[in-house]
């Protein structure tokens, strides 16, 4: 049977900041939608995304900002590094592992700059949002087999 990954819940402790935030990055807003009780829930997806993410009023007990590592798969990290800039966006520098593998959490490893053979899966720039959802580009450009 199948099963697709459809939505992430993020933890946001301002919902109309955080709406803000991620429309000025160009997603598409899917849903907001107000209960009479004060709960809220809003869907915004990247483009290009099958998947979405939803915060809101009363959607989760997480705190703001815990949820770290969700992945953005661009196939040119430096442009879009540079996109999220001129959206007025804080991002890293691009950069790789020390050890070629994955980046780790935090800054450890990462050295400066793209993957020095552009191998896919190899470079990143990490940017949050102003909760500090945590969020990685990541460049792919030929996806491994069976992907």
């Amino acid at each position: 049977m199948d099963m697709k990954f459809e939505v992430a819940v993020l933890p946001v402790s301002d919902v109309d900041r955080a709406e803000h935030f991620y429309k000025t990055l160009g997603w598409r807003l899917d849903a907001d939608f107000v209960g009479d009780d004060g709960f809220r829930v809003v869907q915004l997806t990247p483009p290009g995304s099958q998947a979405s993410i939803i915060f809101g009023n009363r959607v989760t007990s997480a705190v703001p900002g815990s949820v770290q590592g969700l992945h953005l798969v661009v196939t040119d990290v430096e442009a879009a590094r540079a996109e999220l800039v001129g959206h007025g966006v804080q991002v890293s520098e691009v950069f790789h592992d020390a050890n070629g593998i994955f980046h780790r959490a935090g800054t450890e490893g990462r050295v400066a700059g793209p993957d020095p053979e552009r191998r896919s899966y190899s470079s990143y720039a990490s940017f949050s949002d102003p909760d500090g959802n945590g969020w990685v580009l990541q460049e792919i450009t030929t996806r491994l087999p069976g992907r």
